[in-house]
């Protein structure tokens, strides 16, 4: 996005001889989390529309209340107290009901939230990410179908629908394919003006506390006197954060940088460490955890028809499209999955039949096609209540069932999809200390950052902020109300809201 030479020099700015200018905010990770945050602190600043009738009636008397005031502005836990949805957050649910008021019954009113650009209550700040704007949807094989309705993938004053009717596409059973949100995303940087923000191509290797003081003997005099600065420091004993990273040039070169951040907001989402077994034999190079590795293995004709079969581990959408992928192509698969298929934590079990008729056939296929009695379904076994013991040189894969028998199956390649994790390798103790359970690893479903709820401050650490799956929120729709949530907060802090 910015020549390497301009890009080294904005991502060094803060370290210069004349005074310690360390940036507002730091934003790690630039998926649709990311992008939203950016959007709120760039002065895009929303305001109940007037004359907008909310079907809640409770929420619509009290948006009247302070029509003048922006949303960012009121005290979020009231405009919250009472709502219902699909989030545990009242803030993902209060911002998702503002944007699609009645989305979940099926009706398409249109928000209620009218946008101002007003310039003068920008924060400036960077958003850091390895890929394009968009983060992990650059990583999903273009041509698969989102799990959520297309336009639920959409963010805030321009609807995914709107830019797809633009590029002459239309949503397939109310889905979009990673591909457009990939596009969308970026686009929408575009659109808004976002890109001076962004900085693409950039690893975050260490994110931690370091005293102002130590870093330059000028920071409290230039910060003091600088009074006409966006950013007022609170106290004199300041401490703030050192971002250390590298950004890749054209030219393939790793070039190192240190930014300083008095506020740091992780948003780097879950798609970085895919779950390992633990197994024996797990690194053997027929083994996989991307689905990706199945799809260039039939490109290049290393698996085909007549392959022995792949073996699929896992029970989620994840290893459900690598089933659906190798019944396509006509591939052999053995699928291993720990639960009961009448389980109803299993994913399958959740969605409606109409609306995900793929899911639903992978679904009837693990009910009717056990390895114990055959089905209607060629070229798949299910086993149930199975789990891998290993995997062996030869290729040879060792089963266990509930009751302790024990199978062995010859197959082509493995790809245990069963999740991913978060890497926070760059935080202290992998930010462990920053979880809900302090003892166990951040797992966005069973233990994420702990934070405030109508501020998503984490409550370990002040002044840093965790966005989306890593503080529970793992839809596009609903990780939109913890960048309100943030930027009302940062804001409050910067002493830019109205009083």
């Amino acid at each position: 996005m910015l020549p390497d030479r301009k890009m080294y020099a904005l991502l060094n700015r803060p370290q210069n001889k004349s005074g310690f200018k360390p940036l507002p905010v730091v934003i790690i990770g630039n998926g649709p989390s990311g992008i939203c945050l950016s959007y709120l602190l760039s002065g895009y600043i929303p305001y109940f529309k007037r004359d907008s009738l909310h079907p809640h009636p409770i929420l619509q008397r009290k948006l009247e209340e302070a029509p003048d005031v922006s949303i960012l502005d009121q005290d979020l836990e009231y405009l919250s107290e009472g709502l219902e949805g699909r989030s545990h957050s009242p803030v993902a649910l209060l911002f998702d009901t503002l944007q699609r008021p009645d989305t979940d019954f099926g009706g398409t009113a249109e928000s209620v939230l009218t946008w101002w650009h007003e310039t003068d209550r920008a924060v400036p700040h960077l958003v850091l990410g390895r890929n394009a704007p968009g983060g992990a949807w650059h990583s999903i094989e273009g041509s698969m179908v989102t799990l959520s309705r297309g336009e639920w993938m959409g963010l805030p004053d321009l609807p995914f629908k709107d830019w797809l009717k633009q590029k002459r596409r239309c949503l397939r059973n109310n889905r979009a394919t990673a591909e457009d949100i990939a596009q969308y995303y970026q686009h929408y940087v575009m659109k808004k003006g976002l890109q001076k923000n962004f900085r693409c191509g950039t690893v975050v290797t260490s994110v931690r506390k370091v005293s102002a003081e130590s870093i330059s003997n000028h920071a409290q005099k230039d910060l003091q006197e600088n009074s006409d600065s966006l950013w007022n420091f609170s106290d004199k004993s300041t401490e703030v954060f050192q971002v250390d990273g590298f950004f890749k040039t054209l030219k393939g070169d790793k070039e190192p940088f240190s930014i300083y951040a008095e506020n740091v907001v992780l948003a780097t989402g879950t798609y970085d460490s895919p779950t390992w077994l633990g197994v024996k034999g797990e690194n053997l190079s027929y083994v996989h955890h991307q689905l990706s590795a199945l799809e260039e293995a039939v490109k290049n004709n290393i698996i085909g028809i007549m392959s022995d079969p792949v073996l699929i581990v896992g029970a989620g959408l994840t290893a459900a499209d690598a089933i659906l992928f190798a019944h396509h192509c006509n591939i052999p698969v053995i699928h291993v999955f720990r639960r009961r298929v009448s389980d109803p934590g299993l994913i399958f079990n959740q969605l409606p039949k109409m609306m995900y008729p793929e899911y639903h056939k992978v679904h009837q296929m693990m009910k009717e096609q056990s390895a114990a009695c055959s089905g209607p379904y060629e070229c798949y076994i299910s086993l149930p209540e199975h789990h891998v013991l290993s995997f062996g040189k030869d290729k040879k894969c060792i089963f266990q069932d509930k009751n302790g028998y024990q199978k062995a199956y010859k197959i082509s390649m493995a790809l245990v999809l069963t999740g991913s994790n978060p890497n926070l390798s760059f935080l202290p103790n992998n930010g462990i200390d920053l979880a809900m359970d302090s003892d166990q690893p951040v797992s966005p479903k069973r233990n994420p950052i702990d934070v405030d709820p109508f501020t998503y401050e984490c409550t370990q650490e002040k002044g840093l902020y965790a966005l989306g799956p890593l503080a529970g929120d793992n839809f596009v729709r609903f990780v939109q109300g913890g960048a309100l949530a943030i930027a009302s907060s940062l804001l409050k802090k910067a002493n830019k809201n109205p009083p």
